[in-house]
């Protein structure tokens, strides 16, 4: 199984997308801020994920949560869960 995943920085409420095929090593990684596009802004939490059979599909995937139509779609789906955090 590959995963794509949203974090939320609890430092500034910004997401980052990401894409991996180990899910809680990848977490590990960036909690311990060894992964550069994220390593000021932490801690995170994961605040959704997908699962996906094959790695092409979860880059896909990635690439599509990352466009302004998935955006909208993250909005829509994390509306509740978004207005609690601010």
């Amino acid at each position: 199984m590959h995963y794509t995943y949203i974090l939320q920085s609890k430092k500034d409420n910004c997401l980052y997308t990401g894409c991996t095929k180990d899910l809680r090593k990848r977490f590990d990684e960036h909690i311990q801020g060894r992964v550069y596009p994220t390593r000021a802004r932490g801690p995170f939490k994961i605040i959704y994920y997908e699962a996906c059979w094959d790695r092409g599909d979860a880059f896909a995937r990635e690439k599509y949560l990352k466009s302004v139509y998935g955006k909208r779609y993250l909005k829509n789906r994390l509306k509740r869960f978004l207005s609690l955090t601010g």
